[in-house]
């Protein structure tokens, strides 16, 4: 019996989502496990730097600290150059970590004793999970990795899609069913665990956009353009940094008074005049007429708060907060602090923790599951032939995410020009088969 048109069409649409499925997996799978797995090391950043540190991380409290400038003074000298940021902990018994630029341009970070200046040792800025962080975005190899993870990272978006898509057409099983020597054991474990972290993986995937080479970058000079992040601030020239919430880090830094600068201590006193968190960073000034910056350190969206003294009068340039921010800025804050497992305590992290262990789950039963189609499922791969609706629905995304849509347009020019060669091919077949005769 013929099936009908509706059921043919039913069925091609089937048939396109699983190659596009396919094709992202293919491209996309080990990025993604990469991604899971130096995220959820991300996501303890604590308790890996107290284990890595260990030694250099413990301080005697109950004396008083030294004035800024003085202790800013005694490290520099210890260490070879001029301190440039301070970073207070919450807890009174860690050590403080201050950067310092030596005289060939290199940046040093200390772990400091407050209260005489004593050095326990020094490493690269941000320590080692500063590293863990730049694997996670491929930052160390430059702008290649970073378009990379991006392309994955839209690529996810369409895997979660259309794999929720394939679930729901295929008996939306919710069990596992068969041995594990079997394919159809694999194919449940894959189906499953998309199933039940398909929704946080979409979550790590758009929320994780705003840091990303192109989209993320754009995205983030529209909000600070149109002042969606924080109030605009008087004059000045960009200020990014590590420090800085994303929604503050492409505005204007506001500028103050050159000339003779009021102390660090000075400064610090404002800014915590201003409800400023007991766990801060001060950064010095950059050059004449830059201010001071004071700003909590990131932890919660709602803790946000960064400060702008005047390094000449001692005057409040800026203060911005997470009330002060737009909408858009808020909803990428809050979003950046859930990523991370921050917003809502241990809760939160172990949340994203399990997403990370799923999103590892499905890269790893993709690939079994793939193996045990047998030599032929493996060897045939399929083309890029797909609907109207589903290329619609596929260039939303693409016109979202340039750079994944460039790969999309690679994958659809590859398909055609495959295509094609196999019908000039068979084209050239059929004309070179002998005239039949009666």
């Amino acid at each position: 019996m013929t099936p009908s048109r509706p059921a043919a069409i039913a069925a091609e649409l089937q048939r396109a989502v699983w190659r596009w499925h396919f094709f992202a997996g293919l491209l996309v799978l080990p990025f993604l496990l990469w991604l899971a797995v130096t995220g959820a090391l991300y996501l303890y950043k604590p308790e890996i730097e107290r284990q890595v540190y260990d030694d250099w991380n413990h301080v005697t409290p109950g004396r008083a600290t030294l004035p800024l400038e003085t202790l800013a003074a005694r490290v520099g000298a210890s260490v070879g150059g001029t301190v440039t940021q301070v970073q207070k902990p919450a807890a009174l018994d860690e050590s403080w970590r201050v950067t310092v630029r030596r005289g060939d341009g290199d940046l040093q970070m200390a772990f400091v004793d407050p209260h005489d200046a004593h050095v326990f040792g020094t490493t690269n800025p941000g320590g080692v999970m500063q590293t863990v962080k730049h694997l996670h975005s491929l930052a160390i190899t430059g702008w290649v990795g970073n378009w990379l993870i991006e392309i994955a990272a839209g690529w996810s978006i369409i895997l979660v899609v259309s794999g929720l898509y394939l679930w729901w057409g295929r008996g939306r099983t919710v069990t596992v069913r068969g041995r594990a020597s079997g394919r159809l054991f694999w194919r449940d474990l894959h189906a499953v665990t998309g199933l039940f972290a398909g929704g946080l993986i979409l979550f790590l995937a758009l929320s994780g956009m705003p840091w990303s080479a192109v989209w993320g970058h754009n995205v983030q000079a529209g909000v600070a353009g149109a002042g969606w992040g924080r109030p605009a601030a008087p004059g000045g020239e960009g200020h990014a940094g590590h420090d800085l919430p994303w929604s503050l880090q492409q505005h204007v830094m506001p500028m103050g008074h050159a000339g003779p600068r009021i102390a660090a201590d000075r400064a610090l006193a404002v800014a915590q005049a201003r409800g400023m968190a007991p766990d801060w960073t001060l950064t010095w000034p950059e050059g004449p007429g830059a201010p001071y910056l004071v700003s909590a350190t990131l932890g919660t969206s709602g803790a946000a708060h960064v400060v702008y003294v005047d390094a000449g009068t001692g005057r409040v340039l800026q203060d911005a907060g997470f009330k002060d921010f737009g909408r858009p800025g808020q909803v990428i804050e809050w979003s950046a602090a859930v990523h991370q497992g921050k917003e809502y305590g241990e809760a939160n992290r172990l949340i994203m923790l399990f997403a990370c262990a799923a999103l590892a789950l499905l890269t790893v039963t993709a690939p079994v599951m793939w193996w045990k189609r047998g030599p032929r499922g493996r060897t045939t791969l399929p083309d890029a032939r797909t609907g109207t609706g589903l290329l619609a629905i596929m260039g939303v995304a693409g016109v979202l995410f340039p750079l994944t849509g460039l790969t999309m347009l690679v994958a659809l020019a590859s398909g055609r020009i495959k295509a094609a060669l196999a019908a000039a091919q068979a084209s050239r077949a059929r004309k070179s088969w002998p005239s039949s005769t009666t």
